[in-house]
């Protein structure tokens, strides 16, 4: 009579190393807190307007400084100083969003989690 592999499908037929892939998955977890708190820390600056507004946030996207050439300040045209703000710092978000995901996928075994970070 021939014995029935209740795991069927493993390579060998026998049961999966679970302390191993514990091991692997708390390495792989602190590879992920590592990244997370390097990305949080990082610094992005982005500008627009020809480097008349930059702007420098951090990666969790809050904004660090504002620097503002004084050329660009025209009290007749406030909207368009709020464009340039508007656009550096998305520009900014931008950067930091595509470090995270090109980081974060490079991570063996975490693979594309689809913009999940």
């Amino acid at each position: 009579m021939a014995r029935h592999n209740s795991f069927g499908g493993f390579p060998g037929g026998g049961q999966p190393n679970l302390q191993q892939m514990m091991k692997q998955a708390q390495k792989l977890q602190q590879q992920m807190t590592d990244m997370t708190e390097q990305l949080d820390s990082a610094v992005y600056e982005a500008s627009s307007g020809g480097g008349m507004v930059s702007v420098t946030i951090n990666g969790t996207h809050e904004v660090q400084s504002i620097t503002i050439n004084p050329q660009v300040v025209d009290p007749d045209d406030v909207e368009m100083l709020q464009d340039l703000i508007i656009a550096a710092v998305n520009e900014a978000v931008r950067k930091s969003a595509e470090d995270r995901e090109a980081t974060m996928s490079a991570i063996p075994g975490l693979g594309n989690l689809g913009g999940l970070f």
